[in-house]
Protein backbone atom coordinates (compact mmCIF):
# COMPACT_ATOMS: atom_id res chain seq x y z
CA UNK A 1 0.00 0.00 0.00
CA UNK A 2 1.10 3.46 -0.90
CA UNK A 3 1.92 5.75 1.84
CA UNK A 4 3.65 8.59 0.23
CA UNK A 5 3.33 9.28 -2.89
CA UNK A 6 6.04 11.19 -5.18
CA UNK A 7 5.25 10.60 -8.19
CA UNK A 8 3.69 13.81 -9.25
CA UNK A 9 2.43 17.09 -7.21
CA UNK A 10 -0.83 16.08 -9.65
CA UNK A 11 -1.88 13.83 -6.94
CA UNK A 12 -2.91 15.67 -4.25
CA UNK A 13 -6.27 15.59 -3.31
CA UNK A 14 -8.12 19.06 -1.69
CA UNK A 15 -8.11 19.79 1.91
CA UNK A 16 -11.12 20.22 4.12
CA UNK A 17 -11.21 24.13 4.03
CA UNK A 18 -10.51 24.01 0.11
CA UNK A 19 -13.80 21.73 0.20
CA UNK A 20 -15.80 23.57 2.10
CA UNK A 21 -15.08 26.38 -0.85
CA UNK A 22 -16.42 24.25 -3.61
CA UNK A 23 -19.80 23.26 -1.27
CA UNK A 24 -20.24 26.73 -0.69
CA UNK A 25 -19.44 28.02 -4.36
CA UNK A 26 -22.16 30.10 -6.82
CA UNK A 27 -22.42 28.47 -10.13
CA UNK A 28 -24.00 29.39 -13.46
CA UNK A 29 -23.32 28.64 -16.86
CA UNK A 30 -19.64 29.17 -17.87
CA UNK A 31 -20.23 28.54 -21.53
CA UNK A 32 -22.34 31.41 -21.36
CA UNK A 33 -20.27 33.47 -18.97
CA UNK A 34 -22.58 33.43 -16.36
CA UNK A 35 -20.49 31.00 -13.32
CA UNK A 36 -20.14 33.73 -11.03
CA UNK A 37 -17.23 31.99 -9.55
CA UNK A 38 -15.55 31.08 -12.64
CA UNK A 39 -15.49 34.79 -13.69
CA UNK A 40 -14.19 35.44 -10.25
CA UNK A 41 -11.09 33.11 -10.42
CA UNK A 42 -10.25 34.34 -14.27
CA UNK A 43 -10.42 38.35 -12.93
CA UNK A 44 -8.47 37.24 -9.74
CA UNK A 45 -5.57 35.42 -11.89
CA UNK A 46 -5.51 38.32 -14.56
CA UNK A 47 -4.86 41.18 -12.05
CA UNK A 48 -2.42 38.78 -10.25
CA UNK A 49 -0.36 39.02 -13.55
CA UNK A 50 -1.18 42.43 -14.26
CA UNK A 51 -3.23 41.03 -17.21
CA UNK A 52 -6.68 41.82 -18.92
CA UNK A 53 -8.39 38.72 -18.72
CA UNK A 54 -7.80 34.69 -18.00
CA UNK A 55 -9.75 31.75 -18.85
CA UNK A 56 -10.31 28.89 -17.12
CA UNK A 57 -9.67 25.65 -18.63
CA UNK A 58 -9.70 21.81 -17.75
CA UNK A 59 -5.74 21.31 -18.03
CA UNK A 60 -2.78 22.93 -18.75
CA UNK A 61 -1.97 21.11 -22.13
CA UNK A 62 -5.16 22.92 -23.70
CA UNK A 63 -3.81 26.29 -22.36
CA UNK A 64 -0.72 25.74 -23.80
CA UNK A 65 -2.22 24.51 -27.00
CA UNK A 66 -4.47 27.38 -27.19
CA UNK A 67 -1.74 29.68 -26.52
CA UNK A 68 -0.06 28.86 -29.75
CA UNK A 69 -2.89 28.89 -31.90
CA UNK A 70 -3.51 33.01 -30.82
CA UNK A 71 0.29 33.29 -31.59
CA UNK A 72 1.13 31.82 -34.72
CA UNK A 73 -0.31 30.66 -38.08
CA UNK A 74 -0.04 27.73 -39.92
CA UNK A 75 3.31 27.25 -41.02
CA UNK A 76 5.12 29.28 -38.83
CA UNK A 77 7.64 28.03 -36.19
CA UNK A 78 7.82 27.36 -32.30
CA UNK A 79 11.09 27.49 -30.65
CA UNK A 80 11.45 25.83 -27.24
CA UNK A 81 13.63 23.73 -25.30
CA UNK A 82 14.09 19.98 -26.36
CA UNK A 83 12.53 19.14 -22.68
CA UNK A 84 9.61 21.73 -23.20
CA UNK A 85 6.13 20.16 -22.19
CA UNK A 86 4.65 21.45 -25.68
CA UNK A 87 6.91 18.69 -27.54
CA UNK A 88 7.43 16.00 -24.52
CA UNK A 89 3.75 15.25 -22.79
CA UNK A 90 1.04 17.08 -25.18
CA UNK A 91 1.14 14.39 -28.39
CA UNK A 92 2.00 16.11 -30.85
CA UNK A 93 -0.23 19.02 -30.68
CA UNK A 94 1.48 21.82 -31.99
CA UNK A 95 0.97 19.99 -35.10
CA UNK A 96 -2.28 18.45 -34.59
CA UNK A 97 -3.75 21.34 -33.44
CA UNK A 98 -2.40 24.80 -35.29
CA UNK A 99 0.22 22.85 -38.27
CA UNK A 100 3.16 24.06 -36.31
CA UNK A 101 6.89 23.18 -36.62
CA UNK A 102 8.79 23.40 -33.54
CA UNK A 103 12.54 24.22 -33.16
CA UNK A 104 14.19 22.15 -30.32
CA UNK A 105 16.99 23.86 -28.81
CA UNK A 106 19.47 22.43 -26.23
CA UNK A 107 19.97 24.08 -22.81
CA UNK A 108 21.25 23.59 -19.36
CA UNK A 109 18.59 21.54 -17.36
CA UNK A 110 15.67 23.02 -19.50
CA UNK A 111 16.67 26.67 -19.15
CA UNK A 112 17.82 29.02 -22.76
CA UNK A 113 19.14 32.26 -23.15
CA UNK A 114 18.59 34.67 -26.13
CA UNK A 115 21.42 34.05 -28.08
CA UNK A 116 20.50 30.91 -28.68
CA UNK A 117 17.12 31.53 -29.18
CA UNK A 118 18.64 34.02 -31.57
CA UNK A 119 20.49 32.12 -33.41
CA UNK A 120 17.50 29.67 -34.18
CA UNK A 121 15.35 31.97 -35.81
CA UNK A 122 14.76 31.28 -39.50
CA UNK A 123 15.73 33.90 -42.20
CA UNK A 124 12.40 34.89 -44.54
CA UNK A 125 12.36 32.62 -47.21
CA UNK A 126 9.72 30.85 -48.81
CA UNK A 127 11.25 27.26 -47.87
CA UNK A 128 11.50 28.06 -43.88
CA UNK A 129 8.68 28.50 -41.46
CA UNK A 130 7.81 31.41 -39.90
CA UNK A 131 9.56 31.69 -36.46
CA UNK A 132 6.53 33.98 -34.27
CA UNK A 133 6.71 32.16 -31.20
CA UNK A 134 9.20 31.10 -28.00
CA UNK A 135 7.49 29.24 -25.65
CA UNK A 136 9.37 29.39 -22.12
CA UNK A 137 8.70 26.63 -18.84
CA UNK A 138 9.03 27.72 -15.88
CA UNK A 139 10.04 25.30 -14.03
CA UNK A 140 11.39 22.87 -16.29
CA UNK A 141 9.87 19.79 -15.39
CA UNK A 142 12.35 17.40 -17.05
CA UNK A 143 15.09 20.13 -16.08
CA UNK A 144 14.43 19.08 -12.54
CA UNK A 145 12.80 22.16 -11.36
CA UNK A 146 15.02 24.92 -12.53
CA UNK A 147 13.94 27.91 -13.12
CA UNK A 148 14.12 31.41 -14.85
CA UNK A 149 14.45 34.59 -13.18
CA UNK A 150 13.73 38.21 -14.19
CA UNK A 151 17.17 38.73 -15.28
CA UNK A 152 17.07 35.73 -17.02
CA UNK A 153 13.86 36.45 -19.09
CA UNK A 154 14.34 40.09 -19.99
CA UNK A 155 17.04 39.99 -23.18
CA UNK A 156 14.50 37.17 -24.40
CA UNK A 157 11.86 39.18 -23.91
CA UNK A 158 13.69 42.30 -25.84
CA UNK A 159 14.87 40.04 -28.64
CA UNK A 160 11.15 39.20 -29.30
CA UNK A 161 9.88 42.39 -29.18
CA UNK A 162 12.76 43.34 -31.63
CA UNK A 163 11.83 39.98 -33.95
CA UNK A 164 8.30 40.87 -33.56
CA UNK A 165 7.65 37.47 -31.87
CA UNK A 166 5.29 36.56 -29.31
CA UNK A 167 6.53 34.90 -25.88
CA UNK A 168 4.29 32.58 -23.86
CA UNK A 169 5.10 31.13 -20.64
CA UNK A 170 4.29 27.32 -19.89
CA UNK A 171 3.81 28.27 -15.64
CA UNK A 172 2.86 24.94 -14.98
CA UNK A 173 5.23 25.41 -11.81
CA UNK A 174 5.73 28.85 -11.65
CA UNK A 175 5.02 29.46 -8.34
CA UNK A 176 7.53 27.18 -7.07
CA UNK A 177 9.80 29.00 -8.62
CA UNK A 178 8.54 32.70 -7.32
CA UNK A 179 8.89 31.54 -3.66
CA UNK A 180 12.24 30.77 -4.32
CA UNK A 181 13.14 34.14 -6.70
CA UNK A 182 11.33 36.21 -4.16
CA UNK A 183 10.05 38.09 -7.99
CA UNK A 184 6.78 39.23 -7.76
CA UNK A 185 3.56 37.70 -10.48
CA UNK A 186 3.37 41.58 -11.73
CA UNK A 187 6.79 41.66 -12.89
CA UNK A 188 6.43 38.29 -14.70
CA UNK A 189 2.99 39.37 -16.33
CA UNK A 190 4.84 42.42 -17.86
CA UNK A 191 7.30 39.89 -20.06
CA UNK A 192 4.85 37.43 -21.35
CA UNK A 193 1.96 37.85 -24.14
CA UNK A 194 0.72 35.09 -22.15
CA UNK A 195 0.68 32.74 -19.35
CA UNK A 196 -0.33 28.89 -18.57
CA UNK A 197 -0.47 28.97 -14.79
CA UNK A 198 -1.79 25.09 -13.30
CA UNK A 199 -4.35 25.05 -10.26
CA UNK A 200 -3.89 21.54 -9.84
CA UNK A 201 -0.37 20.88 -8.91
CA UNK A 202 1.93 21.91 -5.99
CA UNK A 203 -1.58 24.69 -5.61
CA UNK A 204 -3.28 21.59 -4.90
CA UNK A 205 -6.93 22.10 -6.38
CA UNK A 206 -8.45 18.87 -8.03
CA UNK A 207 -8.67 20.35 -11.72
CA UNK A 208 -7.61 23.02 -14.02
CA UNK A 209 -5.34 25.50 -15.69
CA UNK A 210 -5.79 29.04 -16.90
CA UNK A 211 -4.79 31.27 -19.54
CA UNK A 212 -3.89 34.37 -18.56
CA UNK A 213 -3.11 37.45 -21.53
CA UNK A 214 -4.94 40.20 -23.19
CA UNK A 215 -8.41 40.98 -23.47
CA UNK A 216 -8.60 40.09 -27.64
CA UNK A 217 -6.43 36.91 -27.10
CA UNK A 218 -8.32 35.75 -24.49
CA UNK A 219 -11.30 36.15 -26.61
CA UNK A 220 -10.11 34.42 -29.25
CA UNK A 221 -8.88 31.71 -26.75
CA UNK A 222 -12.47 31.50 -25.23
CA UNK A 223 -13.47 30.25 -29.05
CA UNK A 224 -10.71 27.74 -29.54
CA UNK A 225 -11.54 25.96 -25.89
CA UNK A 226 -14.95 25.27 -26.98
CA UNK A 227 -13.81 24.38 -30.37
CA UNK A 228 -11.86 21.62 -28.32
CA UNK A 229 -14.37 20.36 -26.17
CA UNK A 230 -13.55 22.67 -22.83
CA UNK A 231 -16.53 24.39 -22.45
CA UNK A 232 -17.94 23.74 -19.18
CA UNK A 233 -21.06 24.64 -17.53
CA UNK A 234 -20.96 24.50 -13.71
CA UNK A 235 -17.59 25.15 -13.32
CA UNK A 236 -17.76 27.19 -10.27
CA UNK A 237 -17.42 24.26 -7.81
CA UNK A 238 -13.99 23.50 -9.75
CA UNK A 239 -13.33 27.46 -10.04
CA UNK A 240 -13.61 27.85 -6.25
CA UNK A 241 -11.04 25.53 -5.80
CA UNK A 242 -8.82 27.38 -7.72
CA UNK A 243 -9.47 30.41 -6.24
CA UNK A 244 -8.60 28.91 -2.88
CA UNK A 245 -5.61 27.74 -3.72
CA UNK A 246 -4.29 30.97 -5.57
CA UNK A 247 -5.27 33.17 -2.31
CA UNK A 248 -3.56 30.09 0.41
CA UNK A 249 -1.84 27.85 -1.24
CA UNK A 250 1.37 29.74 -2.49
CA UNK A 251 3.53 30.96 -0.13
CA UNK A 252 3.28 27.26 1.56
CA UNK A 253 5.04 26.14 -1.65
CA UNK A 254 8.38 26.83 -0.43
CA UNK A 255 7.63 24.32 2.11
CA UNK A 256 8.02 21.43 -0.85
CA UNK A 257 11.47 22.81 -2.37
CA UNK A 258 12.81 22.63 0.49
CA UNK A 259 11.48 19.01 0.92
CA UNK A 260 12.86 18.15 -2.01
CA UNK A 261 16.25 19.84 -1.40
CA UNK A 262 16.42 17.38 1.79
CA UNK A 263 16.00 14.35 -0.22
CA UNK A 264 18.57 15.50 -2.94
CA UNK A 265 21.41 16.12 -0.28
CA UNK A 266 20.49 12.22 0.52
CA UNK A 267 20.49 11.20 -2.53
CA UNK A 268 23.81 12.54 -3.33
CA UNK A 269 25.70 10.12 -0.93
CA UNK A 270 23.85 6.71 -2.25
CA UNK A 271 25.72 4.40 -2.53
CA UNK A 272 22.98 3.24 -5.64
CA UNK A 273 22.81 6.97 -7.34
CA UNK A 274 25.32 8.58 -9.97
CA UNK A 275 24.37 11.85 -10.15
CA UNK A 276 21.56 14.18 -8.71
CA UNK A 277 20.24 16.74 -10.64
CA UNK A 278 20.68 20.62 -9.10
CA UNK A 279 17.54 20.33 -6.78
CA UNK A 280 16.07 23.75 -6.84
CA UNK A 281 12.32 23.79 -6.54
CA UNK A 282 9.78 20.22 -5.47
CA UNK A 283 11.51 18.57 -8.49
CA UNK A 284 14.33 15.80 -7.95
CA UNK A 285 15.64 13.92 -10.87
CA UNK A 286 18.53 11.10 -9.89
CA UNK A 287 20.16 8.93 -12.13
CA UNK A 288 21.45 5.32 -10.88
CA UNK A 289 24.74 4.16 -11.28
CA UNK A 290 24.18 1.60 -14.23
CA UNK A 291 23.70 -1.62 -14.80
CA UNK A 292 21.15 -0.71 -12.18
CA UNK A 293 17.78 -0.20 -13.82
CA UNK A 294 14.98 2.57 -12.50
CA UNK A 295 12.07 -0.33 -12.35
CA UNK A 296 13.74 -2.14 -10.32
CA UNK A 297 14.71 0.57 -7.44
CA UNK A 298 11.16 1.44 -8.26
CA UNK A 299 9.57 -1.85 -7.46
CA UNK A 300 11.73 -1.95 -4.18
CA UNK A 301 10.33 1.66 -3.17
CA UNK A 302 6.82 0.69 -3.77
CA UNK A 303 6.96 -2.73 -1.57
CA UNK A 304 7.93 -0.06 0.93
CA UNK A 305 5.33 2.13 0.32
CA UNK A 306 6.75 5.03 -1.87
CA UNK A 307 5.69 5.80 -5.23
CA UNK A 308 7.91 7.27 -7.74
CA UNK A 309 8.25 7.60 -11.36
CA UNK A 310 10.61 6.57 -13.88
CA UNK A 311 12.24 9.19 -15.75
CA UNK A 312 14.48 6.98 -18.17
CA UNK A 313 16.10 3.19 -18.12
CA UNK A 314 17.93 4.63 -15.35
CA UNK A 315 16.39 7.79 -14.24
CA UNK A 316 14.21 8.44 -11.18
CA UNK A 317 11.62 11.62 -10.76
CA UNK A 318 10.50 12.31 -7.00
CA UNK A 319 7.82 15.13 -6.83
CA UNK A 320 7.34 16.59 -3.03
CA UNK A 321 3.44 18.28 -2.52
CA UNK A 322 1.21 19.30 0.21
CA UNK A 323 0.71 16.16 0.90
CA UNK A 324 4.18 15.26 2.07
CA UNK A 325 4.80 15.87 5.63
CA UNK A 326 8.44 16.27 7.46
CA UNK A 327 7.83 12.26 8.98
CA UNK A 328 7.21 11.29 5.14
CA UNK A 329 10.55 13.10 4.40
CA UNK A 330 12.20 11.47 6.97
CA UNK A 331 10.52 7.73 6.62
CA UNK A 332 11.41 8.18 2.99
CA UNK A 333 15.13 9.00 3.58
CA UNK A 334 15.38 6.04 5.99
CA UNK A 335 14.04 3.72 2.89
CA UNK A 336 16.53 4.85 0.15
CA UNK A 337 19.39 4.28 2.80
CA UNK A 338 18.25 1.21 3.67
CA UNK A 339 18.05 0.17 0.07
CA UNK A 340 22.29 0.33 -0.40
CA UNK A 341 22.27 -2.78 0.98
CA UNK A 342 20.28 -4.11 -1.74
CA UNK A 343 22.69 -3.13 -4.38
CA UNK A 344 25.68 -3.84 -2.93
CA UNK A 345 26.58 -7.19 -4.45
Amino acid sequence: MIKIDLISDTVTKPTPNMLESMFKAEVGDDVFGEDPTVNQLQEFAASMFGKEAALFCPSGTMTNQIALAIHTSRLDEVICHEYSHIYQYETGGYAYNSGLGIKLLHGNNGILNADQIEKAINPVFDWYTNSSLVVLENTSNKGGGSYYTIDDIRPIRALCDAQNMKLHLDGARVFNALVETGESTQEIGQLFDSISICLSKGLGAPVGSLLIGDADSIKMARRLRKAMGGGMRQAGYLAAAGLYALKNNISRLKEDNDKAKKLGEVLEGLNYVQSVRPVKTNIVIFDLLTPLQADKVLAKLKEKGVNASPFGPSTIRFVTHLEITDSMILETISILKSLENEWES
